[in-house]
């Protein structure tokens, strides 16, 4: 039993216990010979067996424990891949043969790989040192996003490459073809049975074989040498047959036999056809990504010593005063503080309707300066803005694997070794029944052929690429390919009111007195908003900006106490004064009976009634109003449409509550729900068999975020990263839900379409291959002796079929106005206002 060590940083520790506890878990693992943790530098030392266990397993148990391990993510581009064999190759190599890889997961669609490694243990030179060695590249990200750029040049070389190789073997094959159908219809005359022919069918075939085909045979070495195969095996075996059986007939003396040079010159050729249509393709569905990577201005106008000074974006510091006139793109995040103008941000919203710009208004890089000069202060650059959060949030959702593509990959570690002993027992049984070598090798061919595990590699991922892209386009971000498939299950929605259903900018509607206590209505609102100045409810805001708006001198107040929702209490010169819900004041006994009707009045307008008591004496009320959005009964009318039960959840009571959902026309709700409750009401309706996502902010509902089977937060620009949801609407609108549902569901629509087509055409076309056929003598010629030529063009358009379909995302023309919205369109103000 080989036994390796790693040192691994450990954050979280606050004593030695922690140290013991750490040690204590990491021994249970099996495997695990000894471990120790040193409490004072934060390392902790592992002696394992590799063969037994994983540096992933070990990390994980920590993370497990309560403590963090240092690891680093990335994700870069790896190129040679040729069909998803290749993929899980890349994963088992890395997760076997380097120490410090804690996780590696390969994107065949995308060509990408998600990585997460301990930099104490390995670097990135080494990680890619060893996928070169099983024959791929890594194309190493730099600092100065070159990577990006080398990426889509490596795309384009690739695709060049595909193209030159196919133009060549059609070059020769295409002759080879007509002249072997000419000879096989005697249109050649006497020169039909002339040895000449074959030996120029050798020369024609030869240049396909071993230029054409090259690949192939390499990719075949890589993969046999690392005990793995992959497609290329199955091409290089198949049309190897057929080339070097005709050779040997054609070497042999006086065999007269019939060669088989322009079957595995057709093969070689039609496949490659294939591969070139799937780079094409395949590199579509990463389009939404370049698209957000162009919105970025190369170069930036800055305001550096009194001059206008034109500098490359990566130049640009926070800080700086940055300039964009009408027609050109915003570079960086920043803070408006000179001009207005109308700003498109439909890379946020995916909303064509241009957003007025004023002074102190966010502007978000990326988006599109209309009309006027805008001067802003940078605030976020770099990696730290809008558009990278997002172009990171989009990638890592594409780098992830969906759960319904765990059968694909199972199937796909067997596909190749199970085809070719299918295709060696086809073979043995021909040539036994029928006891002639040629047909029996010819469905060898075919069998070999025309098995596809590309089409199953492809069927998952390029789906989930082309929906996270559409979702980018339309302002929803899923997290990742989880949250995707998740979203299409759910049958119930929770939406948070302030801030989702309403603006979340509540606003003071009547101040009403009772008793004498307070000589007017000013003197009220200046007790209320005293003692609401420190809190952190939107209701206490509206109530101190409202004081703020009329110009009162606030009090100083003493021992205040927030009491989690209800409300908040402080002294003022020595008195106690409280403001809060009615609810809070009933249950500490103040007589709230001269209020009660007024307070029913204004809850059935839709008000949130806050009670104002100095020493225990309900003396006035503050009504607090929250306008809806303007999109919100829309939204909530497109949800029901949808076949979804829509839920209110709110802290206010039930008569302000019935008041809002009246308006959108919610049937359901959940009324004066504390914040420490809001993930109990999620886990009530997922008791009773719900499949619930819960909107809200991010903030106050975190919890029930993560409670929910997947959590949405409705974004504002440029918060995109709220840790607790799976889902991201940037666009701050709730119609975002609606679109995020109907795209998880359209998306997953399309993997079972992938998924059909590829066991499918694999199920009923082996078979056929096979010579399953044969016996009924009334079907024809072709089903019943399927040719390796009709095989490999069946192979070579399979994948380009499941990719072609996955695509249609991109187009979706669905009735439902969920799906009309705009792709990163550039448009003049007056065209967009006029559509508006």
């Amino acid at each position: 039993m080989s036994q390796q060590t790693v040192t691994l940083p450990v954050s979280g520790m606050t004593c030695a216990n922690c140290a013991m506890n750490i040690e204590r878990n990491v021994k249970k693992l099996s495997g695990v010979s000894n471990a120790n943790v040193n409490f004072a530098t934060e390392r902790a030392t592992v002696s394992f067996d590799p063969g037994s266990i994983k540096i992933v397993d070990i990390v994980e148990k920590i993370q497990r424990a309560g403590f963090e391990v240092a690891t680093a993510r990335l994700e870069f581009p790896v190129r040679g891949m040729t069909c998803a064999n290749c993929a899980l190759n890349i994963e088992r190599t890395l997760g076997k043969k380097v120490p410090g890889v804690v996780s590696a997961s390969v994107n065949f669609a995308s060509e990408r790989l998600a990585l997460e490694y301990l930099p104490s243990l390995t670097s990135l030179e080494e990680i890619a040192g060893v996928l070169k060695r099983i024959g791929f590249e890594a194309v190493l990200p730099s600092g100065s996003g070159e990577a990006d750029d080398f990426e889509l040049q490596a795309r384009a070389a690739e695709i060049r490459n595909q193209t030159r190789k196919f133009i060549v073997g059609a070059a020769f094959a295409a002759p080879l073809f007509v002249l072997s159908m000419a000879r096989d219809f005697q249109l050649l005359g006497a020169w039909s049975h002339s040895a000449w022919v074959n030996w120029l069918f050798l020369a024609l075939a030869t240049p396909v074989q071993f230029y054409t085909g090259w690949d192939y045979y390499v990719g075949s070495w890589k993969n046999l040498r690392n005990g793995t195969a992959n497609m290329d095996v199955l091409v290089a075996l198949g049309s190897s047959v057929a080339y070097f059986y005709s050779l040997i007939l054609l070497l042999a003396p006086a065999s007269g036999q019939h060669v088989y040079f322009e079957t595995a010159a057709v093969i070689i050729t039609l496949i490659k056809l294939g591969k070139m249509l799937e780079a094409r393709t395949k590199g579509r569905t990463g389009q939404a990504i370049r698209k957000l990577m162009d919105l970025a201005p190369k170069k930036a106008f800055v305001l550096r010593g009194g001059k206008e000074l034109e500098i490359p974006l990566e130049e640009v510091i926070r800080g700086d005063t940055v300039v964009v006139r009408p027609g050109q793109s915003i570079p960086v995040d920043g803070i408006v503080t000179e001009g207005r103008s109308a700003v498109d941000e439909s890379m946020l919203t995916g909303e064509p309707i241009p957003v007025d710009k004023n002074p102190e208004d966010p502007v978000v890089g990326g988006t599109f300066n209309q009309e006027g000069l805008l001067k802003f202060r940078a605030t976020r650059i770099g990696k730290e803005t809008a558009l990278a959060q997002i172009i990171r949030l989009v990638q890592e959702a594409q780098g992830s694997k969906a759960p319904i593509q765990a059968l694909a990959d199972r199937v796909a570690a067997i596909f190749v070794p199970s085809v070719i002993g299918i295709a060696l027992l086809v073979f043995i049984l021909w040539w036994a029944v029928g006891g002639a070598f040629v047909p029996a090798m010819i469905r060898l061919v075919a069998v070999l052929i025309i098995a596809c595990p590309c089409a199953l590699g492809l069927a998952t991922p390029t789906a989930i690429m082309a929906g996270t892209g559409r979702g980018a386009e339309q302002g929803v971000l899923f997290k990742n390919s989880q949250s995707l498939e998740k979203a299409s299950h759910l049958d119930t929605i929770v939406l948070d009111k302030t801030g989702t259903i309403t603006e979340g900018k509540p606003v003071v509607t009547d101040l009403i007195r009772i008793g004498s206590y307070f000589q007017n209505e000013e003197a009220m609102l200046t007790a209320a908003a005293s003692v609401e100045r420190g809190s952190e409810h939107p209701l206490g805001k509206a109530i101190v900006q409202e004081a703020g708006k009329r110009g009162l001198t606030l009090l100083q107040i003493a021992d205040f106490k927030s009491s989690g929702g209800l409300g908040v209490e402080a002294s003022i010169d020595g008195k106690n004064f409280r403001v809060g819900k009615p609810g809070w004041f009933e249950q500490t006994g103040v007589d709230m009976e001269p209020l009660l009707d007024k307070i029913r009045f204004l809850q059935s307008q839709g008000k949130t009634a806050m009670v104002v008591a100095p020493d225990k004496e309900a003396a006035g009320i503050v009504a607090v109003s929250d306008t809806l959005k303007p999109e919100s009964e829309e939204a909530v009318e497109w949800l029901q449409r949808m076949h979804l039960q829509v839920v209110m959840l709110t802290g206010d009571n039930l008569h302000t509550a019935r008041a809002i959902a009246e308006k959108v026309h919610i049937r359901e709700i959940f009324a004066e729900v504390q914040p420490e409750q809001k993930s109990s009401k999620v886990k009530e309706l997922q008791d009773r068999g719900k499949r619930v996502g819960m909107v809200g902010d991010g903030i106050n509902d975190a919890p029930a975020l993560a409670q929910a089977d997947v959590g949405m937060a409705i974004g504002t620009g440029t918060d995109i990263a709220i840790e607790s949801a799976g889902i991201i609407l940037s666009g701050g609108s709730l119609k975002g839900v609606a679109r995020a549902i109907a795209l998880s569901r359209a998306t997953m629509k399309t993997i079972r379409q992938n998924l059909f087509w590829a066991f499918f055409y694999n199920v009923i076309l082996i078979p056929l291959a096979a010579g399953v056929l044969s016996p009924f003598e009334s079907l024809p010629l072709a089903l019943r002796h399927l040719h390796p030529i009709l095989a490999a063009l069946a192979m070579s358009m399979s994948s380009v079929t499941v990719v072609s379909n996955s695509l249609r995302l991109y187009r979706s023309k669905e009735k439902s106005p969920v799906f009309r919205t705009q792709s990163f369109s550039r448009k003049t103000v007056q065209e967009l206002k006029a559509e508006s």
